[in-house]
């Protein structure tokens, strides 16, 4: 069970320490806020730290540690989702993005804020060091820009166009699809502590309630595990192929060689 959240919530900072930074174009209730909710159990025995938050210094601190998590990883693969204002209020923006890496989860409440944090800016127009990872991207990249935000779109894999869920007869998989595939059958119903007709509605308000910010984790981590589980996958299959084309499976096999 998740932990009680710990939340600070004060004024909104006024000093000229970021006025350096790139301004939130999404005309909502601004608030500084953070929630953090520590042990948040996914399935089995896997736990996991939300930070929810509406502060570009805060942000820029979990951002740190993301990178942190990464050491000497080869695969640098982030989980990226993106949820948007009211669609009955248009034009719709994006009012929350959540990042996702190693058991850290992001959630940048973008409708609640005013500026978009520094370290975060850097992270997703990086050129070479990450892979996002999410569904349904260009419509994410649409929103993020009306938001005033832009992903290096050299660096964006849409698993939806990526990857397909064998037999399934449908035009296209959903997220809920290819991660109860590859991950856990858990994430079929990863959607069921949610009212996504009602609480869709409440991306755009200030504060996020806990539901919402377990679920943007949620979709974060299956973004995630599902790339890092497909991406796998596929280099085993392409390295067996070079194998193939080398003849080696034609030699003797010896368990103990190299």
């Amino acid at each position: 069970m998740a932990d009680e959240p710990s939340a600070k919530r004060h004024h909104v900072d006024t000093s000229d320490k970021r006025s350096n930074l790139i301004d939130i174009n999404v005309p909502r209730e601004k608030r500084e806020y953070t929630t953090t909710l520590k042990g948040v159990e996914l399935h089995g025995n896997e736990t996991q730290e939300i930070v929810c938050t509406s502060e570009p210094d805060k942000a820029d601190e979990v951002i740190s540690r993301l990178w942190m998590k990464f050491g000497g990883r080869f695969r640098r693969i982030v989980g990226v989702g993106v949820h948007y204002t009211n669609e009955d209020e248009p034009p719709q923006m994006a009012a929350v993005l959540q990042l996702y890496v190693n058991e850290l989860c992001l959630v940048y409440h973008i409708a609640a804020a005013t500026k978009w944090p520094k370290r975060l800016t850097e992270m997703l127009q990086h050129e070479k060091l990450f892979t996002f990872a999410g569904f349904s991207i260009e419509s994410n990249k649409e929103k993020l820009k009306l938001a005033g935000m832009e992903i290096n779109p050299n660096k964006f894999i849409d698993i939806q166009r990526k990857w397909r869920v064998p037999y399934t007869g449908k035009e296209y998989d959903s997220l809920t699809d290819v991660a109860a595939s590859v991950i856990h059958p858990f994430y079929k119903s990863m959607k069921n502590k949610i009212n996504t007709q009602e609480d869709y509605k409440l991306w755009g308000t200030s504060e996020l309630p806990d539901n919402l910010i377990e679920y943007a984790r949620v979709d974060a981590y299956a973004a995630y595990k599902s790339w890092f589980m497909i991406d796998y996958i596929i280099d085993g299959w392409e390295y067996a192929k070079e194998r193939e084309a080398e003849n080696l499976y034609d030699r003797p096999y010896c368990p103990f060689s190299g």
